[in-house]
């Protein structure tokens, strides 16, 4: 897999002009119905809210289920930082071997792992490779929202 970030760079810059999205200005109850509000804000920039270092930020498209109860899903649009060190309990972007995966980093006593989010995965031992790259931090995902067919 080869990524061509310098050309992705290039395009950046702070006079970029900046696409507001409307917020509404209460949080919304995901729990007992609460009034509304019939206003709302500005708007917010969501580069601002979820991209702290542009240069270093990209984004990836998922593919695959092993993540799935971390709440990454097959085909989600992933936010990665690599200006983040990653620390155990980081969801991480790691290449082996040249191969690119994204798990979650686990550490036990002195050895490190790779380990899905999902049961029947079983861990990969980082030793096993002989090229490791922890190429960068996962920190939001992004994806649809399905619609189920349910009747009361």
């Amino acid at each position: 897999m080869c990524m061509d970030l310098a050309s992705s760079y290039a395009s950046f810059s702070k006079e970029s002009s900046k696409l507001l999205i409307p917020i509404a200005g209460e949080a919304i109850s995901a729990g007992f119905p609460s009034p509304a509000e019939d206003y709302l804000e500005l708007g917010i920039d969501l580069n601002q809210h979820l991209i702290k270092n542009p240069i270093s930020t990209f984004f990836l498209r998922v593919s695959g289920n092993s993540m799935n109860n971390a709440g990454i899903y097959d085909k989600d649009l992933l936010i990665i930082d690599r200006s983040i060190n990653p620390t155990p309990g980081n969801i991480v972007v790691a290449v082996l071997d040249g191969e690119f995966t994204l798990k979650r980093l686990i550490q036990d006593h002195d050895n490190y792992y790779l380990k899905a989010d999902k049961e029947n995965y079983p861990a990969i031992n980082l030793y096993q490779y002989s090229d490791i790259q922890i190429w960068g931090v996962a920190i939001y995902s992004i994806h649809e929202l399905k619609r189920i067919n349910k009747s009361l």
